[in-house]
């Protein structure tokens, strides 16, 4: 092989970019990258119960195959670079069993989103864990155990895409796919120090969970590894790397500590957020105090939307008694909301959306924390009913769940620590279609905070 070798460590840690680099560079073969990256998993994973399920077999095939095409000249962008999925995404031959115990079938064709992934040369390694259905910011369930935090293992990795955050903040593999229903990219993104991006409805292939607030996605290192992902797999719609890498003119930002639903903002939150807001003020740009109008509907047309999808969810399962008793009764809450109730929840999302439409003629991007709280010691759901979970569960969406509805592409990124080294994120939201400016300022905050190169026990 040709190229210069970093140690196996620095290679785990170098992201999609850095890997594909060292891929394209001759520096090491897609084999040996998925035989190092699976020795990682077989160390880490006992402690960190990231994965559901794993495929050596078909990753090591799918690797020797990208290794064979790149031989032949082949140079795709992201051909043999590893990344893992969340289990309730269709891949052929797996079951996706989304958290729970039901015996779901094996997948005979793949989800869009996954058919676009193995077009691109990428080798799929496992899928990732879950709460119970996607409903929780805690990743753990009676059926398939609790996953951890790999910054401090005694707390989580947030949730829904707990497992996927956990996976890559570790080094086990340089992305993974993600779905946000109310949050569920942006809160374990900044439980776990990563970048989450919520991308705009339909830019990527999604589901149609939850009534139209879930959207798809992935967590990555760095920005510029989301944006990399982002132009493969949006087949050419976006245009996102160039812009990441390239000089910006100050811009307006707009500022606001408000969430959507009341609820406490931890100090920590607070103190990171506002030293955030005046790193982005010693770029040049222009900072704003100016809260969104969120309207008093919001946060419950949102409930309405998650209990409904709840119930299709669990409906759509081969055996939907195979949930934790909580899942059961959010379900039977769903199932009685009538239609004309999911009508006025999605409109208020709608009317929600073109307030923001108006809200970004006079600013370019929004900054808010991303959580109003500090990610929660791990096992604190485990044997909890309804009426204990949700007290526990409310505040986590608080900042995030409201982008959903409007439709609207907003991202975390990691910007400090509590004093224990835990992750603490700030989101940037922005308008429709405006991933490139969105990720631009992202990216320029990203240096200035120099985040991107840490690992799990760096502070």
């Amino acid at each position: 092989m040709s190229g210069s070798r970093p140690d196996a460590e620095s290679i785990a840690y170098a992201g999609v970019v850095g890997q594909a680099e060292l891929l394209r560079e001759g520096a090491l073969s897609s084999a040996e990258l998925v035989d190092l990256l699976l020795d990682r998993i077989a160390r880490f994973e006992p402690r960190l119960n990231a994965f559901r399920l794993l495929l050596p077999d078909e990753a090591r095939a799918s690797a020797a195959a990208a290794d064979e095409a790149r031989r032949g000249g082949d140079t795709r962008p992201l051909l043999g670079v590893p990344i893992a999925l969340k289990d309730n995404i269709a891949l052929t031959g797996t079951a996706s069993l989304s958290g729970t115990g039901s015996p779901e079938p094996v997948a005979t064709a793949d989800d869009e989103l996954v058919r676009r992934i193995r077009d691109a040369g990428m080798v799929v390694i496992g899928k990732t864990q879950l709460p119970e259905l996607a409903m929780w910011a805690a990743t753990e369930s009676r059926h398939h155990g609790v996953s951890r935090n790999p910054w401090d293992p005694d707390f989580v990795p947030g949730g829904s895409s707990g497992g996927s955050a956990a996976a890559v903040a570790s080094g086990l593999v340089p992305a993974a796919h993600a779905t946000d229903g109310l949050g569920s990219i942006r809160i374990p993104a900044s439980c776990c120090g990563l970048v989450g991006l919520k991308p705009s409805r339909d830019l990527l292939p999604s589901a149609a969970h939850w009534h139209g607030l879930s959207h798809t996605g992935f967590v990555t290192r760095s920005v510029r590894d989301t944006a990399m992902l982002i132009d493969v797999l949006s087949e050419g719609i976006a245009r996102l790397v160039d812009t990441v890498t390239a000089a910006r003119e100050p811009i307006r930002i707009a500022v606001s500590v408000k969430p959507a639903s009341p609820t406490r903002v931890h100090p920590e939150v607070q103190s990171v957020h506002r030293r955030v807001a005046g790193i982005l003020g010693e770029l040049g740009h222009t900072m704003v105090d100016r809260d969104p109008a969120y309207g008093s509907a919001l946060a419950g047309a949102n409930s309405l939307r998650y209990l409904g999808g709840v119930a299709q969810d669990q409906a759509a399962l081969v055996d939907g008694k195979a949930t934790e008793r909580r899942t059961r009764a959010l379900a039977w809450l769903g199932r009685r909301i009538p239609n004309r109730g999911i009508h006025w929840a999605r409109g208020v999302g709608d009317d929600f959306g073109a307030r923001m439409a108006a809200f970004f003629d006079d600013v370019d991007v929004l900054l808010t924390p991303t959580m109003p709280v500090l990610p929660r010691r791990a096992g604190e759901l485990s044997r909890r009913g309804t009426l204990r979970t949700l007290p526990l569960m409310m505040p986590c969406p608080a900042y995030t769940g409201a982008w959903n509805a409007a439709g609207l592409p907003a991202v975390s990124l990691p910007a400090g620590t509590t004093p224990s080294g835990l992750p603490i994120g700030v989101q940037l939201i922005g308008p429709t279609g405006g991933e490139d400016l969105l990720l631009g300022v992202a990216a320029d905050l990203e240096a200035a905070i120099g985040w991107t190169a840490r690992r799990v026990g760096e502070v």
